[in-house]
C-alpha cells in the first residue's frame, strides 16, 4: 500500500500537524523524515524495517556506508538519517557549555551516554576556554587508536583554531572494558608534551567503556 492510499488523517505528517510529533510511534517519525518509500514498499514500512534490523539506539549509530547498503535507503536519505542523530548528539554538549568542566566526571557523564554503544574507536579532543568551559570538540579519527593515526597537528589545530586555553581528550573501547593499553598511554604522552611545547595543555585523557570510563588525570577506572 502506497502512503497515498492511507486516509488523511492517518499519516504520519498530516497526525503530527494536527496533534503533535509526540503522538507518532519512532517509525512513523522516521518515515515523516525520509519523505518517501519505493515502489514495492511504502515510506512506513521502510522505516519500520530499520528500526526491526537496528533498532533506535543501533541506527542512532550507524554508518553512511550501513544505511547506504539498506533497501529503499540511498545516499540522499542516508545522509538525513546521519544527520538528525548527529545533531541529536550534539544537544547535552550544548545544554552544558556554560557549565565549568572541574572534574572528570563533569565531562564524561556527557561522553559516556553518547560513546559506550559505538562499534568503532572514535578519538575526539574538547576545547576550553580560559574558565574550563567547552567551546567545542572534534573527531579527530576513527578506528584503532594508535599514534599514526592521532597526529599532534590534528588535535591541537582545532586548539588552535577554537582558541583555547586547553584541552582533553577522549577515546572509546568498543568491548566496554576502559582499562588503556600501552597504545593508549603513548598516544597521551606525545599529546602532553606537545601541548607543554604549545602551551595549550592537555588536561586529561578519558578511555570510555560501558557505564564507565578510566581517567588519565586520576588513573583509575569510574563508574557513573
Amino acid at each position: 500500500m502506497r502512503i497515498k492510499e492511507i486516509i488523511p488523517q492517518d499519516r504520519p505528517r498530516e497526525r503530527m500537524e494536527r496533534a503533535g510529533p509526540q503522538v507518532l510511534s519512532n517509525g512513523e517519525l522516521l518515515a515523516v523524515l525520509l519523505k518517501s518509500g519505493t515502489k514495492k514498499e511504502n515510506v512506513l514500512q521502510i522505516s519500520y524495517g530499520l528500526l526491526a534490523k537496528y533498532g533506535l539506539r543501533n541506527l542512532s549509530n550507524a554508518s553512511l556506508q550501513e544505511l547506504c547498503q539498506e533497501h529503499g535507503i540511498g545516499k540522499a536519505k542516508a545522509c538525513q538519517i546521519v544527520a538528525l542523530f548527529e545533531l541529536a548528539k550534539r544537544i547535552p554538549l550544548k545544554e552544558d557549555q556554560k557549565v565549568p568542566i572541574l572534574k572528570s566526571r563533569d565531562l564524561a557523564k556527557n561522553y559516556v551516554k553518547k560513546m559506550q554503544d559505538l562499534q568503532k574507536e572514535h578519538f575526539i579532543a574538547v576545547y576550553l576556554d580560559s574558565k574550563n568551559k567547552i567551546i567545542g570538540d572534534q573527531t579527530i579519527t576513527i578506528g584503532t587508536l594508535n599514534t599514526s593515526l592521532v597526529h599532534p597537528r590534528e588535535v591541537f589545530h582545532g586548539a588552535v583554531k577554537h582558541l583555547a586555553n586547553s584541552i582533553i581528550i577522549l577515546h572509546n573501547h568498543p568491548s566496554g572494558d576502559p582499562t588503556p593499553s600501552e597504545e593508549d598511554l603513548e598516544v597521551t604522552r606525545v599529546l602532553d608534551e606537545t601541548g607543554d611545547v604549545m602551551g595549550i595543555p592537555l588536561l586529561d585523557h578519558l578511555v570510555i567503556g560501558k557505564q564507565k570510563w578510566w581517567s588519565w588525570k586520576e588513573q583509575k577506572i569510574s563508574e557513573l
